[in-house]
């Protein structure tokens, strides 16, 4: 799949494509719906299609003191847009130059000249340009008049409420993990390169791939039962996680720790992805070692029986 930057002419192979413009970076339900109207657009029209993405997200260039709230990398939502058979994914890099380009020049000069769009499909709440002064009325008028078409996607509701990003990340810091899927279509994952430690978890019986956390929003600290997937072989993994900063030791560090049950390879340098299914307590500080243990352990019985009942659906 292609990945291609908006500060560049596209391909002469992806000019007139359909584009279906947002950030999605979660790329839930309703990010899909925008997406698939444009990969079937596309289609009809026997046009590529390209699902675009910003980054940094614009809230982080304008507030890049904002704590961390993303849900996927660019890594996650290439392979995100290709399931969904898009052609090419657009990354345009939200920086000083984009911030203060105009509503029109928005549609002028990158979406026709330089992207070379046919048409593009977002949601009813999509704005752009200099102070976010473009909206679906403007790319509906403007492009009309400049020979692009567009199409607006109503919102995708979920239990009779708009499915939004916003929601996701409520229901994550919530500890709701399972509301979080419903929305995303997906368990929220986060993944990153398995790092050296201090070996504790090795030294009590339950060795951890320890994760940094990164970029991505914080579910609610505690421990979960999650899946994992080895990115270089595909590997799948069952465990329970705790993500948080290890009350239980000194000096607090902020991670995430997945044990993965019935594995004994060495993921060191490996990149893994940590999926969360089921939020099982929050993190505590317990009086000796032997009671962390023992509730290690019914942790992890509960995670074996949640992940095996979640097989059997």
């Amino acid at each position: 799949m292609r990945w291609l930057d908006h500060r560049d002419p596209v391909p002469d192979a992806l000019h007139g494509a359909i584009i279906a413009l947002g950030n999605f970076d979660g790329f839930h339900g309703g990010h899909q719906a925008v997406a698939r109207e444009a990969i079937e657009w596309a289609h009809q029209e026997g046009r590529p299609s390209i699902i675009a993405t910003f980054d940094p997200h614009p809230v982080r260039f304008f507030r890049p003191d904002v704590p961390p709230f993303h849900l996927t990398t660019l890594e996650q939502r290439q392979e995100l847009y290709i399931a969904a058979g898009a052609t090419a994914m657009l990354v345009f890099h939200f920086d000083k130059e984009l911030a203060s380009t105009s509503a029109e020049d928005f549609i002028s000069k990158i979406l026709i000249e330089r992207l070379g769009a046919f048409g593009v499909v977002t949601g009813g709440d999509f704005t752009f340009g200099q102070g976010a002064r473009g909206n679906v009325e403007l790319l509906r008028s403007m492009g009309s008049e400049l020979g692009m078409q567009s199409r607006v996607v109503d919102v995708v509701e979920e239990g009779e409420e708009v499915v939004s990003s916003s929601r996701i990340r409520d229901a994550l810091r919530d500890g709701d993990p399972q509301l979080a899927a419903r929305l995303l279509t997906r368990p929220f994952a986060i993944r990153g390169i398995v790092e050296h430690g201090d070996k504790r978890g090795r030294e009590i019986g339950y060795p951890t791939a320890n994760l940094s956390i990164e970029k991505y929003l914080r579910p609610k600290y505690g421990v979960y039962a999650v899946t994992g997937r080895i990115l270089a072989t595909g590997q799948e993994l069952i465990g329970a996680a705790n993500l948080g900063i290890r009350p239980q030791f000194e000096p607090p560090k902020e991670l995430l720790e997945p044990y993965f049950f019935d594995f004994s390879g060495d993921l060191y340098g490996q990149e893994v992805e940590v999926a969360f299914h089921h939020f099982l307590r929050p993190e505590a500080k317990f009086d000796t070692l032997d009671l962390l243990l023992e509730q290690m352990e019914k942790d992890c019985a509960e995670a074996r029986r949640l992940l095996s009942a979640r097989g059997n659906d």
